[in-house]
């Protein structure tokens, strides 16, 4: 009797054993629902940078002042007949001694 008792212990170990530690294990499947998780996150915020971009270049292609904007901060320009004021702050060794 303890013979067949061992006998089908060790048979449910080796049923059990690919489902535990195999190839399609239930380890196998949490890690990857795990993996799949973290590149949805992934998706999601590049989706909305993506959005973002998209926005941008439909407002870049449509209208002037998102080009006129850009140029204005990102290079410097300015219009024609337009008067610019630069502020620069002032350095201690620019002061005059008196």
């Amino acid at each position: 009797m303890k013979l067949l008792a061992l006998a089908l212990a060790a048979l449910i170990l080796l049923i059990q054993h690919p489902l535990w530690l195999g190839k399609g294990s239930w380890l196998r499947v949490w890690e990857m629902d795990r993996e799949i998780r973290a590149q949805r996150e992934i998706n999601q915020k590049l989706q909305a940078r993506n959005a973002a971009m998209d926005e941008e270049v439909r407002d870049l292609k449509q209208g002037l002042d998102a080009v006129e904007e850009r140029a204005r901060s990102e290079l410097g320009m300015i219009k024609q007949d337009e008067v610019f004021f630069q502020i620069v702050g002032d350095a201690p060794a620019a002061r005059p001694q008196p």
